[in-house]
């Protein structure tokens, strides 16, 4: 498997990790989710995290000014999202369990942003050019 479909495959798992802080803050009374919720939800969450940290190895040494800009650009535009969320808060606070999801938003939303760039640049498609100049690449 190559880095590119590694990278997917991360991206695919966090998503589907978000499911589980939307119900948990959709439901009125947490008791009503299946036994089983809470297993996947934290088996789910420990994939994702080793995902995140093999997203980090694997873009490590592929981080160029490039994809320094696109990271920058994306933190950027998501700033706004912090604008969203506090509408979301004051438009549908008393119908969302702001205690049994904000925990899993906020870690899955700083792990997101954190592994940002060794994520973009472990997604990106491989270089045709081998003769490509490595003195663009930044180390972290």
């Amino acid at each position: 498997m190559n880095r590119r479909a590694i990278a997917q495959t991360a991206a695919i798992l966090f998503v589907l990790s978000w499911i589980f802080p939307v119900a948990a803050g959709k439901v009125k009374n947490p008791t009503s989710l299946p036994r089983w919720w809470g297993t996947v939800d934290v088996a789910l969450a420990f994939v994702v995290a080793v995902g995140a940290f093999g997203i980090q190895v694997l873009g490590k040494r592929n981080v160029d000014l490039q994809t320094e800009r696109t990271t920058y650009r994306i933190y950027r535009g998501s700033l706004h999202a912090l604008l969203v969320v506090g509408v979301l808060v004051m438009l549908a606070g008393d119908r969302i369990n702001w205690a049994n999801c904000s925990t899993g938003f906020l870690w899955r939303t700083w792990l997101l942003l954190y592994i940002l760039p060794w994520w973009l640049a472990a997604a990106r498609r491989a270089e045709a050019d081998p003769m490509r100049s490595s003195s663009s690449k930044i180390d972290h």
